[in-house]
């Protein structure tokens, strides 16, 4: 449970960090997918690691709402770069990625009764 839960928050802390470089220090893309894609499958992740790591709690409906407040707030501090810009779909790939994420974690059962990840 606690390497799922360094994993949950060091991967929070990388998709922070990439949204708000600007944009020539960000890494090569080692694979070309576009940007809504990406950040659809950051947010999946997202959501399946923290409902594996904290989902039992009960507080699966809040781990989701501070994911996406999490995506909206990146959005907003784009906007007040200089460098980066905030869009409004780029909120909803998140949250169409929060909802993949959540639904795989049901559908494969991943949570039980204990809410451990697999």
């Amino acid at each position: 449970m606690i390497g799922l839960r360094a994993a949950f928050w060091l991967l929070l802390a990388a998709v922070a960090v990439l949204r708000l470089l600007p944009g020539p220090q960000l890494p090569a893309i080692a694979f070309s997918i576009g940007d809504k894609a990406q950040h659809a499958l950051a947010f999946a992740a997202l959501a399946m690691l923290g409902l594996w790591s904290y989902g039992a709690a009960g507080g699966q409906a809040r781990l989701m709402l501070g994911l996406l407040a999490f995506g909206l707030g990146i959005e907003l501090a784009q906007a007040a770069t200089g460098w980066r810009h905030g869009e409004w779909p780029d909120v909803l790939a998140d949250a169409a990625g929060l909802a993949l994420g959540w639904a795989a974690v049901r559908v494969w059962g991943w949570m039980g009764t204990t809410g451990r990840g697999p």
